[in-house]
């Protein structure tokens, strides 16, 4: 290659890519410095010749390399960089033009401030900027508007990305008036400056008429979270004088914040409203770059004057005013203080506590809000752009789909099961369907002679009433419990019922049997179409299909359920039809025809063709399926119409309900309703059609259905929610299971009638046998002893010491004709012996004993035998059977106690030994001197309850009885006590009202613990309220308050979605204002109970919060349930305590510490011998602690009752006593006596 063409290559080379140049000077840069570059590029401009001779000549002495050819770079398409990114070409730009920006915070920046660098403007989303992104087309010329219209061409990932960017945009601006409404920036705007004099209204129309004191809250508020942050600041307040907190301007911290806070609540109305003279007292001051202006009432001094004042003051300096107008409904307030804000280059701010729509007329959020219809007015630009119009030019937008494509249905799109569209496969079904009403009739528990009542009527025996009008009572008879059971009928009332336990085996037997059969009759009614139609029982049968716009995602789900019910149901059928309707119904064929393989194939083929749109026109096609001509000249009537739909008719329920009624009054025809369940959401919004949600749709169907005795059915993709068929048949599921529980209980109960049988039968034949004067018949009674005999006031006395106080007087000798009273035994009295004794004319209701006398063989001592003994009632009480329900209910343990606990359940020990028949007896003879016991105080075992001696009568078999049904309960107790420390119950406790509104804590003392918050509250909201079907709302308070909804809402699953999502953005920061919270709260009119969840004390002072909420609460009586998270401030817990116990709430505080299963595991596995270990915590809660203090008791009870039994084996038995008689006494009392239960006065030779 020749030099000079070398030559030219490198010049073309410097031209357009300047690589050689570059390296050029850079050695020389690096050699001579900044004057010889320039000298160099000097000389370059006026003759290159030279230089490239000398580059020619510094080359030669090398050999020249082929250069390669120069590629140029292609730019097509390629996008431009962001401005801020740097790069070799712009950095210095970029640096120069950042160089005047300075980087501030955005809470610091009014609203003019930060738009500089967010507006719509700033960030090039205004309509000229989206202009610019279009081609402009050739111009047309359009003949019938008689104008040329401008052509533009977009690209639809330009529209596309202009418009997200937008909405994210309006998102911003919303975010910002979030923020400006937050805390005290709500009630005074943002309080710009770093040196600030705050200048306060304190006339009497501010502060006066209840005003004070919100006033004064609003306004420590404002120092604590915006003065605070500043470095000086000046207090002053005005009414008709002016008062200054300092005299001068001074710096902020510690002291002058609480000097500031004192000066506020010492405030107190102070006159007029004298504005001028507070301002020129504020203009004095040189220290201070800002001025708050808080006005309530109309100032005294003219607008005009105090702007002119104003302006004048203003000139050569900058000192801005802020401002506000607190809940001032004057408008020449408003005036006054805009005018001010506008002379002083200031901002303005509104606020008013009743309505909401004056606050956004402040300058700060007015000016987001006029951004944000900016940016919306461009986003319905775009919207007319999509439809080919911008104002009078025509727009087409390229990569988008064709319009052909948009005009083919939707359902071409969806996704079709495979086979869809072959030939139908009939399958004949073997026997003709029965609803489960009919099918019961044949094989139901009445119809199978397996009803328990049926199975024990004939040995079944009412007890029988007489009225007995001596005494003026209905007598009720009594049969012997030994022989019969007791049960209650199913009138409620009580009979004795003779139990065959041969036939209560075979019967549990064949109810095994029958529930079998029912389960696999549950199985067949979920298995193929029968899952989604239920069962099609009739012979004519009218299917209608609801073909709405709404059901277009789901066409080919409709096809396909349609399809199952043609090949399984319909081929046994003597006639069919099928009925579309949307807006306009339209029938498959003119009346009802033969099931055949043609007209089933048809049918299929009609269906494959339907399309939705309209909406659900429900009557008209309801009167094309009831009201055929043709059809009835043939006589052929339809016996049952098949409603498949999503969604409520467009007619109204009682127009509805009140056609269906008369048309098929007389006809026999039914009506069923078939609902299956689809998403109220798409990915493009709500579905339209949908007039009510899902709970609703499916109440407006089931009575359409049931108003003409048909039958609903509803399901969805994962399975059958509801239906009718199965609902009687686990109706039928359910009375045998509790015709078997009952029949148990039956067996059981006799089986512990034979056991006690059994034992009273061993302690007959322990007994002693009857003497020889007891098998006796009659005896006459002895003759009354001789004068000579011995007194039997001297008998009586050695016999009965123990039971008389005094001695009587010897008795007096009577003929033998006279009748003895009390064995011929009478004290003495003043009555003469003719007179009758009035008690005898009352009839005793019970046997009285009879004894007989008789003399021994001691001379003339008299013995006594009792022949019969006093019948009286007996007072024991027995062992209960506990029935618990293993379902736990919503309840709290106080109302679960009361159902229960062992007082409910008859299981308390204090109670079965405390009767009349177990008092231990002491009287105090005066002849003695002292109390002498009972005589028959040793037989029974004596123990103390609650400090009283009593006679222990629990036999040992009861005793173990009692233990067995103790334990029973005690286990049931502490699975009650699992559930309560499961899931949310753990923190929140059980959530058992229907309407509630549940306050978070959010404070910065909760941080922490946040994480662990935000996953209970998820499981609060899908493990009860969910559950539950409550309605609720929440709210969370720090320094503010903030509401998830205006009003409480159902429980639904969407709803809870939406709360969770809620929750989980939910930040620890600032304060606790729970009086705020509170007050919220009692906003909402439907509020039934409050649960207030927060981890220590309020902000304000706890009197006064419980004050106020006694205020609030005096009319409405809602309860406000407290709950202690992670709290150990006792101070705070007494506080929570004392609000639930004031508002009839209840308190609960969550304990991490304890493991409940690990509880319950040593306790069940270890057993109840101990009542120490493991050791039960002191729960502070309310639910906790009655359940804990109940468990314990239960565990004391057990302890004692194995005591009491243990007591038996170290007592005599009867049979065992020795009947010696010996001269021990003590205090002249012979102890022998209380060895002589039975025999009174025997002879001594009995005693050896």
């Amino acid at each position: 290659m020749d030099t000079s063409e070398s030559t030219d290559s490198e010049g073309e080379a410097m031209e357009y890519g300047r690589p050689n140049g570059k390296a050029e000077s850079d050695d020389q840069g690096s050699e001579s410095g900044e004057e010889s570059v320039q000298q160099e590029s000097n000389e370059d401009r006026g003759n290159k010749k030279p230089k490239k001779s000398k580059m020619g000549k510094a080359k030669n002495s090398k050999p020249l390399q082929p250069r390669k050819e120069w590629q140029f770079l292609t730019t097509k398409g390629a996008e431009e960089p962001d401005e801020m990114m740097v790069t070799q070409v712009n950095q210095t730009h970029t640096l120069l033009r950042s160089k005047f920006k300075e980087a501030k915070s955005a809470d610091e920046q009014s609203s003019a401030e930060w738009l500089k660098h967010h507006s719509v403007d700033d960030s090039k989303l205004t309509m000229k900027d989206l202009v610019s992104r279009g081609k402009a087309g050739k111009p047309t010329f359009n003949k019938e508007l008689g104008i040329t219209q401008q052509h533009l061409t977009f690209d639809a990932k330009d529209i596309n990305e202009f418009e997200y960017k937008l909405h994210m945009q309006i998102e911003a601006y919303t975010k910002r008036v979030k923020w400006m409404l937050k805390g005290s920036k709500k009630v005074f705007g943002l309080l710009k400056g770093t040196r600030v004099a705050l200048c306060i209204d304190s006339s009497d129309a501010n502060t006066g008429f209840g005003r004070l004191t919100a006033f004064q809250e609003s306004l420590l508020h404002l120092i604590d979270e915006q003065l605070a942050q500043k470095q000086k600041m000046y207090l002053v307040s005005f009414g008709t004088d002016v008062q200054h907190c300092w005299d001068t301007v001074r710096d902020v911290n510690h002291r002058t914040l609480d000097e500031a806070k004192s000066y506020v609540t010492s405030l107190t109305p102070s006159g007029g409203c004298n504005l001028l003279k507070a301002m020129k007292h504020i203009m004095k001051l040189k220290e201070i770059n800002s001025i708050m202006l808080v006005l309530g009432s109309v100032p005294d001094q003219g607008s005009e004057i105090m702007c002119d004042y104003i302006h004048q003051m203003g000139v050569g300096k900058f000192m801005p005013l802020h401002t506000v107008a607190y809940d001032c409904s004057n408008h020449l307030t408003n005036l006054t203080l805009r005018n001010l804000a506008d002379a002083s280059r200031g901002r303005y701010h509104c606020y008013t506590s009743t309505s909401e729509e004056q606050i956004y007329t402040g300058s700060d959020i007015s000016l987001l809000l006029r951004e944000i219809q900016r940016a919306q007015d461009v986003i319905n630009k775009i919207k007319e752009m999509r439809k080919g119009m911008m104002g009078t030019a025509l727009v087409s937008i390229e990569n988008e789909i064709s319009m052909e494509v948009a005009n083919l249905p939707q359902s071409r799109f969806l996704p079709r099961p495979p086979g869809h569209d072959r030939p139908l496969q009939l399958e004949m079904p073997k026997f003709q369907a029965k609803t489960s009403v009919d099918w019961l009739k044949q094989n139901g528990l009445k119809a199978k002679h397996l009803d328990l009542y049926q199975v024990l009527s004939p040995n079944a025996y009412s007890y029988k009433e007489e009225f007995i009008p001596v005494i003026r009572k209905t007598v009720q008879s009594q049969v012997n419990e030994r022989a019969m059971a007791q049960f209650q009928w199913q009138d409620g009332s009580i009979r004795n019922v003779h139990v065959d336990m041969t036939q209560m085996f075979e019967y549990q037997k064949h109810l095994g049997a029958t529930v079998q059969l029912y389960e696999k009759r549950v199985e067949w009614l979920s298995s193929g179409s029968r899952k989604i139609f239920g069962t099609v029982g009739e012979k004519n049968v009218v299917i209608l299909v609801d073909l709405s716009v709404s059901n277009m995602n789901y066409l080919i789900h409709i096809q396909h359920s349609l399809r199952l019910l043609l090949e399984q149901q319909m081929a046994n059928k003597e006639y069919f039809n099928v009925i579309g309707f949307g807006s306009h119904a339209e029938k498959w064929r003119p009346t009802m025809v033969k099931p055949t393989l043609e007209n089933l194939q048809s049918a299929w083929n009609y269906i494959l063709q339907m399309q939705c749109a309209g909406s659900r026109n429900f009557l008209e096609a309801v009167r094309l399926a009831v009201q055929n001509e043709e059809e009835a000249k043939h006589h052929i009537e339809v016996e049952g119409i098949y409603l498949f739909s999503s969604g409520i008719p467009d007619q109204p329920l009682d127009t509805a309900s009140a056609y269906m009624e008369e048309s098929c009054a007389g006809r026999n025809i039914h009506l069923h309703t078939v609902l299956f369940n689809v998403d109220d959401y798409d990915s493009a919004g709500a579905i339209p059609g949908r007039y009510a949600n899902i709970t609703k749709t499916a109440d407006c169907l089931r009575n359409l259905a049931h108003c003409t005795g048909g039958r609903f059915h509803w399901f969805r993709e994962t399975g059958i929610i509801e239906s009718d068929d199965i609902k009687y048949i686990s109706g039928e599921i359910d009375k045998a299971v509790n015709f078997s529980q009952k029949c148990a209980m039956l067996v059981e109960s006799v089986k512990k009638k034979y056991k006690r049988e059994e034992y009273d039968y061993f302690i007959e034949e322990l007994k002693a046998l009857p003497s020889s004067t007891q098998m006796s018949t009659k005896f006459k009674a002895l003759p009354p002893p001789k004068q000579t005999a011995l007194s039997m006031a001297r008998l009586q006395i050695s016999e009965n010491k123990d039971k008389e106080d005094q001695v009587p007087k010897a008795l007096t000798w009577r003929p033998s004709s006279a009748k003895d009273r009390e064995n011929g035994i009478t004290a003495s009295s003043t009555r003469p012996f003719s007179a009758k004794d009035p008690m005898m004319k009352v009839r005793p209701t019970y046997k009285k004993s009879a004894t007989q006398t008789f003399y021994t063989e001691d001379k003339n001592s008299v013995g006594t035998v009792f022949k019969k003994f006093s019948s009286s009632k007996s007072v024991r009480k027995g062992i209960q059977l506990a029935m618990i329900p293993e379902k736990e209910e919503i309840l709290t343990t106080k109302e679960w106690l009361r159902l229960y606990g062992l007082g409910r359940l008859k299981l308390d020990l204090n109670k079965l030994v405390s009767g009349p028949d177990c008092k231990h007896q002491e009287t105090p003879v005066k002849t003695l001197q002292k109390h002498v016991t009972a005589k028959y105080c040793s037989i029974f075992p004596h123990v103390n309850v609650k400090g009283v001696i009593k006679h222990l009568q629990l036999l040992p078999h009861e005793l173990v009885e009692y233990e067995e049904q103790l334990e029973k309960v005690l286990r049931r107790y502490i699975k009650r006590l699992q559930w309560l420390l499961s899931g949310s119950r753990r923190v929140f406790g059980t959530i058992v009202h229907k309407k509630v509104c549940i306050l978070i804590d959010t404070s910065g003392s909760m941080d922490p613990h946040m994480e662990e918050l935000k996953k209970e509250l998820a499981s609060l909201i899908w493990d009860q309220l969910y559950r539950l079907g409550a309605k609720f709302n929440l709210i969370r308070f720090s320094k503010t308050c903030d509401k998830w909804q205006n009003s409480i809402q159902e429980a639904t699953e969407e709803s809870c979605h939406e709360a969770v999502r809620w929750v989980s953005g939910l930040v620890a920061s600032g304060n606790t204002c729970t009086l705020d919270a509170l007050d919220r709260a009692f906003e909402d009119p439907d509020v039934e109970a409050i649960y207030l969840l927060t981890d220590g004390k309020p902000d304000q002072s706890t009197s006064m919060v419980l004050r106020e909420v006694a205020k609030m609460n005096f009319d409405r009586h809602i309860a406000v349930n407290t709950i202690s998270f992670n709290c150990e401030d006792s101070t705070a817990n007494n506080f929570l305590k004392l609000l639930a116990a004031e508002t009839s709430g209840r308190y609960h505080r969550c304990h991490s510490d304890f493991n409940a299963h690990m509880f319950a595991h040593k306790l069940l596995t270890e057993g109840f011998n101990d009542t120490e270990y493991p050791h039960l915590p002191e729960f502070e809660g309310e639910d906790l602690r009655r359940l804990g203090a109940e468990i314990a008791t239960s565990r004391r009870f057990l302890t004692q009752s194995r005591s009491y039994r243990g007591m038996f084996q170290n007592q005599p038995k009867p049979h065992e006593k020795s009947f010696e008689r010996t001269d021990h006494t003590t205090n002249g009392i012979d102890l022998t006596a209380r060895h002589h239960s039975y025999l009174v006065g025997r002879p001594k030779s009995a005693v050896k």
